[in-house]
């Protein structure tokens, strides 16, 4: 049976991310690949592999897609051959021009999915209203601001897990301006 691997950081898990994953599970049996999976507590990388695979598995609910974590070895050249050892064969569905590349230059199939709402779904733009919702202490104003670009149950996982102070936290020491 075909496999379709969706391949992302997931930092935080957000709605360009859904429509990439929904892409794949209308095609067949999808692995979801979280890389990346060793950095967390940086403003890029806030979240560990195992918070980024809960925040899918709320989204997920009861849909079936099998998620795998895997840790950058930041070779790019040997990536694909690594990360294959642990999502195995099947065919890439993205819309990473860069991911693209490195499995086409691996003889890996690839199906290419125009992003979303790029302008608003790119992850530096979600973690930055994060941040900046760090110090709103109204969960439902959280919750109205986030859900125009992360799954609701992804939402209500940030809140109950106090994920969004995190932010505050990892930027607490930063110079502002103003």
């Amino acid at each position: 049976m075909k496999m379709y691997i969706v391949l992302g950081r997931f930092q935080p898990f957000h709605n360009g991310h859904v429509h990439l994953i929904e892409t794949a599970m209308e095609l067949g049996p999808t692995t979801i690949v979280i890389g990346s999976a060793q950095e967390s507590w940086t403003f890029d990388n806030p979240f560990s592999g195992d918070e980024r695979k809960d925040m899918i598995q709320e989204w997920l609910g009861d849909k079936e897609a099998k998620i795998v974590q895997i840790e950058d070895i930041n070779d790019p050249p040997n990536w694909v051959e690594h990360t294959t050892k642990i999502h195995g064969e099947g065919t890439l569905v993205t819309s990473d021009e860069s991911t693209k590349l490195l499995y086409e230059q691996a003889g890996f199939p690839v199906i290419w999915v125009e992003m979303n709402k790029r302008e608003s779904l790119e992850g530096w733009r979600v973690r930055t209203t994060l941040k900046m919702l760090s110090t709103v202490m109204d969960d439902e104003a959280q919750k109205q601001i986030l859900s125009q670009s992360i799954p609701e149950s992804v939402v209500d996982w940030l809140i109950e897990n106090d994920a969004l102070h995190r932010f505050y936290e990892l930027s607490r020491d930063l110079s502002h301006a103003g």
